[in-house]
């Protein structure tokens, strides 16, 4: 017995032939030929949601079968996942097949080195890979993201080859012309000019501030050469209902650093400075430091990780602006410094952490010791710790003007204070669940404020 839909149907069917056949007497035959038709559509309007249905099914059963990526990324994430849609973000690192580490360090010609690690994981363990995209100065952000993923796919292959999905893959390959040998004019020298004003303020108040620098670096794999002149004006006004309150503080400096590649583990190099402040009670001052430096690990590997032991000891010659508490205008100094960095990053995390200390020749007890790090780690599914901060110990501050500092200059931090100390820490918990999926991108309304 048939359902009452499909009874609907074909008395629907029916009487809308009967009321079509009242009005054009057809032959028999052409009365059956019409029949058949109606009935052929009438199958495919039954068959075709049951083949869309089936479609979409076999769609996302191959999806499921997709690699399963960890975007280890701090930028162009959603954009990553836009362009390549062949495989399975993850927002927990265990659940992937695929770890992702995204590096970044600055060329000598003021691009970026971006380093991408491919880390294999469950049935993809001890399949690593490295590879890298080199930006230039001028690129647009737009350009940059677009040849990160174009590495970013490149390095995937590999992954997704050995998955069903390698069946809907196609590569395609654009020959390039050779490029002939370059003579670079600048000889790898890169300058830079920077101008910066900002003039703000209201009824009771208004600051102006005025910066500019200069600089110049020239980089290759043997020499590094970074100069820097800079120049710093701020001007503030306070009213009151007695009186007008004013700021000044003025600064100029210059660096100088030159290093000398020895090896994949040793450079060795050159310190250079000359300034001048308000702040510190500096109306001039010249150093200059011989230095040495050792790396633990190659540097080669520095996008990944690095175990730096600094040394330098130099000569400073300084003026004060005003009589300092040991009663000096003028002193020439001698001091030393020796400072020991690491830097991880691992699937796990990243760690920075730098202790160095200094003191000078002529006293001891003239010393700073300071401890820095900025610390991330994936502690478990979904939980992770962060840890930033630094604690010193001050006890070389020789330029403190005799005659301290008045409340105003206090208020405006307008001169450098005397302190045996200074500290600064902030840790944080982030715990995430639910879904470990993470493919959908969808920009409207912006972020939730």
């Amino acid at each position: 017995m048939e359902s009452p839909r499909l009874m609907d149907r074909l008395d629907t069917t029916h009487l809308f032939m009967r009321a079509d056949l009242s009005h054009f007497p057809l032959h028999p035959l052409s009365n059956l030929t019409f029949i058949g038709v109606l009935i052929i559509f009438q199958f495919i309007s039954w068959i075709s949601p049951s083949y869309a249905r089936e479609n979409e099914n076999n769609l996302t059963e191959l999806h499921s079968k997709a690699t399963k990526v960890f975007l280890d990324v701090q930028s162009y994430q959603d954009y990553i996942k836009t362009e390549i849609p062949f495989v399975n973000y993850v927002r927990d690192r265990k659940e992937a097949q695929v770890h992702i580490l995204l590096t970044q360090q600055e060329t000598g010609s003021g691009g970026d080195e971006y380093t991408l690690t491919f880390i294999g994981q469950q049935n993809f363990t001890g399949l690593d890979d490295t590879l890298k995209y080199v930006s230039q100065q001028m690129d647009q952000e737009e350009i940059i993201r677009q040849g990160i993923v174009r590495i970013m796919k490149i390095g995937l292959i590999r992954y997704v080859s050995k998955t069903p999905v390698a069946d809907n893959i196609s590569i395609e390959y654009s020959q390039r012309t050779n490029p002939a040998a370059v003579v670079d004019r600048w000889d790898y020298w890169v300058f830079n000019i920077d101008t910066y004003g900002e003039l703000n303020g209201e009824e009771s108040s208004k600051e102006l501030l005025l910066d500019g620098s200069f600089s110049a670096d020239r980089v290759t794999p043997d020499w590094k050469i970074s100069l820097n002149v800079n120049a710093e004006y701020n001007k503030e006004e306070y009213e009151t209902d007695e009186r007008t309150i004013s700021s000044y503080i003025r600064s100029q400096n210059f660096r100088l650093l030159v290093i000398k590649s020895l090896g994949e583990h040793w450079s060795t190099g050159i310190y250079g400075s000359a300034e001048s402040s308000i702040f510190s009670n500096t109306k001039s001052s010249y150093s200059l430091a011989p230095a040495i430096e050792f790396n633990v690990f190659p540097y080669s590997e520095s996008t990944r990780k690095e175990f730096l032991i600094l040394y330098r000891a130099g000569f400073t010659d300084i003026r004060y602006d005003e009589e300092t508490i040991y009663d000096k205008m003028h002193e020439k100094l001698f001091a030393e410094k020796l400072s020991c960095t690491l830097e991880i990053k691992e699937k796990w995390g990243s760690v920075s952490t730098t202790l160095e200390g200094s003191h000078y020749i002529h006293d001891f007890r003239k010393n700073y010791l300071r401890f820095h790090t900025n610390t991330n780690i994936r502690l478990f599914e979904g939980f992770s710790l962060n840890i930033h901060g630094n604690i010193s110990k001050i006890n070389d501050q020789l330029s403190l003007p005799k005659e301290g500092v008045t409340e105003e200059e206090i208020l405006l931090h307008q001169k450098q204070l005397a302190t045996q100390y200074d500290y600064f820490i902030s840790i944080g918990l982030r715990y995430t669940f639910g879904s470990i999926y993470s493919n959908v991108v969808n920009p409207r309304f912006g972020d939730i404020d």
